[in-house]
């Protein structure tokens, strides 16, 4: 199958309507642009239909933050694993630490309860990891046995797994409509963008 490409447009006196066409092989097909739309099942209650857009706006809210964080781990596991002292890899885990703190630990105090249910399951998501366990691997175990009692007066559990078929189905709906339209590409550009300052 060939590239598809975009045909020049050509004007006589007696066009009316100027519109694009995309060749692919032999065949034309027209451009139209048209507004974006939500779609929305016509059978979906009110009740329903408002908790949707809730969790919408809290998943938009929170996976830049998970996607930083999955960047984030992954940058600190080929940084851990080249440091061979101890020594060297607590500086580094130290110095990283201060760094998210300075960078993201007002951000982070705003958000939700939900939020943070969701951001804690984002997470697991995108490393494959719970945040017990990274808090754990990091920070040590009574830490993060002191993170869990923590998250536990807020209604979380740092141990939760992310179930895209069932408990989570909803959300991962909604960061597969995200990555459909790239907004966590351009999210993560903007976050690197920001960490790199």
């Amino acid at each position: 199958m060939t590239q598809p490409q975009v045909l020049e447009q050509n004007t006589g006196p007696n066009d009316t309507i100027l519109l694009g066409a995309i060749k692919v092989g032999n065949e034309f097909y027209p451009m139209i642009y048209g507004p974006e739309t939500e779609v929305v099942a016509a059978y979906m209650d009110p009740k329903r239909r408002e908790e949707i857009r809730r969790l919408r706006y809290n998943v938009y809210k929170v996976y830049p933050y998970a996607i930083t964080a999955a960047f984030i781990l992954d940058k600190v596991d080929k940084e851990t694993a080249v440091r061979t002292k101890k020594k060297d890899r607590k500086a580094y885990l130290k110095q990283v630490e201060k760094e998210m703190n300075t960078r993201f630990k007002d951000e982070l105090k705003n958000l939700s309860v939900t939020q943070g249910q969701i951001l804690v399951k984002l997470i697991n998501r995108q490393t494959g990891r719970d945040c017990y366990s990274v808090i754990k691997e990091i920070k040590g175990g009574i830490n993060a046995r002191i993170y869990q009692t923590a998250a536990f007066f807020f209604d979380n559990d740092l141990k939760a797994q992310y179930d895209p078929y069932g408990a989570d189905k909803d959300i991962e709906m909604i960061v597969k409509e995200m990555e459909a339209k790239n907004y966590y590409q351009y999210q993560l550009a903007q976050q690197r963008k920001n960490l790199a300052n």
